[in-house]
């Protein structure tokens, strides 16, 4: 099945506008994965994340991989450069996206 980005596009444009009066103006962004399998490639999806740019954390008790970058300028449209980007390489290892949030520093 293909995956949708037109939708996850608009979904995070509607998160960003709910609370984009409150943004800051710089912040990490943090992405949220899950495995698709449990015998997922945690190793080379973290590499793979890793040579793009990306800061990446395993929670093996929630089973959820963290792809962090930043701090970068926040507004929607770059929110969606780092997802889009994040979500098409842990796609190629059955990860499927689960959101974003913000962290300042």
């Amino acid at each position: 099945m293909r995956h949708d980005y037109k939708s996850q596009q608009a979904e995070t444009f509607e998160s960003f506008e709910a609370f984009s009066a409150d943004a800051p103006a710089e912040a990490v962004i943090t992405y949220q994965f899950y495995p698709e399998d449990v015998d997922a490639n945690w190793d080379g999806v973290q590499k793979a994340l890793q040579a793009k740019g990306f800061r990446t954390n395993r929670d093996d008790e929630d089973e959820l991989l963290d792809a962090l970058v930043g701090p970068v300028k926040i507004d929607a449209e770059t929110i969606w450069k780092f997802e889009k980007l994040a979500t098409e390489i842990a796609l190629e290892f059955d990860f499927t996206p689960d959101g974003w949030g913000l962290l300042e520093e």
